[in-house]
């Protein structure tokens, strides 16, 4: 008598590589041990079903829950092999895994499990823990905005003020770009105080000191430097014009050239193997003083005032775009078209070309003189009236640049 043979054809594709890693990073263990899961639960274990779900999700671009089950199904036999040896279709259905978003929406375990998986992926892959950047951004979303929730109106980077937003805050271990804390936050939020908390975090989970941390001109907040010195940690970031303001910029950059302190210069080589500068400028110390934790914190910040090359010009450029537009625009100020009102008076003349000025950001680049000249003409006699002279008053104006302008 012959045995019947059932064939059972499954596709393998990058699961049992995504279940591999996952397992090398101890995701399931870790899980089980900061999610509490319901003690009549059967089957596999919370952190298993998360890591099969994972997978389903990077494998097939899908983060919906009511098509997992028919993929386990088609997948039993793959799990299976890949150390998962109970694994049932029946694992991932709808309200199970329901319940593993409840588990993973408690604050306090979710940051228990994510400081400890921050050390331990570390410690798996010999990283080295020299440099960690951090950063925001916010994600924009039709759905109706409320009191309680995390979809808020706030500052938008996608320039939709119109719609709800969160924002979400990444620390990530560079060069590798392995995320190691992220925080979500109501999207009405400023950047400025979010970058304490998830710099704290960083430092609990990876028990080190000394770590550079590179951030925006949002993490220069003189509080969040200062914080960051205090806990003998270093940080990189530009310094906005509200921490550095514009005069100051000058004055210290005046001050450099007063002493003759040669400019330092980044050169590149071009496609034509010769030596081009892309950049110039100075470094500089400054000593800075804030409180932390009630201790007044004292530090020499190093600086660098550079220019880009390519910024310069492209500045440079913008600028005689912008001034040649407001000399055109001054001198059709005065000429007479339908439709247009007619300045009369040297005020109102006055008041357009600093409107001009205004528009096209040159204020104090363009010196205007408005010249005025009085002539008499004759009135036609009208009606049975004499024939008189009336005085007329006719304006110019003179734009000139000013020096040093381009």
């Amino acid at each position: 008598m012959k045995e019947m043979l059932n064939i059972e054809t499954e596709r393998v594709d990058d699961i049992p590589l995504l279940l591999a890693h996952m397992q090398h990073m101890n995701l399931a263990k870790l899980l089980d041990k900061h999610m509490p899961a319901h003690g009549n639960r059967k089957g596999l274990s919370l952190g298993n079903v998360i890591i099969v779900w994972l997978s389903h999700i990077l494998s097939e671009g899908n983060h919906r829950m009511n098509h997992v089950q028919e993929w386990g199904k088609r997948r039993q036999e793959i799990v299976r092999c890949c150390g998962l040896n109970t694994f049932e279709a029946g694992d991932m259905t709808d309200d199970r895994l329901a319940d593993i978003l409840r588990a993973l929406s408690n604050d306090t375990h979710w940051l228990a499990f994510e400081q400890e998986l921050m050390g331990n992926l570390v410690r798996v892959y010999e990283l080295q823990k020299e440099c960690v950047r951090v950063d925001t951004t916010t994600v924009s979303s039709y759905a109706e905005v409320n009191e309680e929730g995390l979809l808020q109106l706030g500052l938008s980077c996608d320039h939709r003020p119109d719609l709800g937003q969160l924002k979400v805050v990444l620390a990530s271990l560079d060069p590798f770009g392995m995320p190691l804390a992220t925080e979500v936050l109501s999207g009405e939020h400023a950047d400025d105080p979010v970058y304490l908390p998830i710099i704290a975090r960083v430092r609990e989970g990876l028990l080190k000191q000394g770590l550079l941390y590179v951030g925006d001109c949002k993490m220069a907040a003189l509080q969040t430097r200062a914080s960051i010195q205090f806990h003998n940690d270093f940080y990189l970031c530009p310094l906005s014009s509200v921490q550095v303001p514009q005069y100051q910029l000058q004055q210290e950059v005046d001050r450099m050239r007063n002493k003759d302190i040669p400019i330092t210069r980044v050169e590149r080589m071009n496609n034509q193997n010769e030596r081009i500068c892309i950049a110039q400028g100075y470094e500089t110390s400054q000593e800075l003083k804030a409180e932390v934790n009630g201790e007044i914190q004292t530090w020499t910040e190093r600086r660098f005032l550079i220019q880009s090359t390519s910024a310069a010009k492209a500045a440079e450029h913008s600028l005689r775009e912008r001034l040649s537009k407001a000399e055109q625009a001054i001198q059709h100020l005065l000429v007479r078209k339908q439709g247009k009102s007619h300045l009369k008076t040297r005020l109102e003349i006055d008041n357009a070309v600093k409107e001009v000025l205004k528009k096209f950001r040159v204020e104090g680049l363009l010196d205007s003189t408005i010249y005025e000249e009085k002539h008499e003409i004759q009135v036609r006699a009208y009606r049975g009236k004499i024939s008189s002279p009336r005085e007329k008053v006719f304006f110019t104006i003179k734009s000139e640049r000013m020096v040093n302008t381009p």
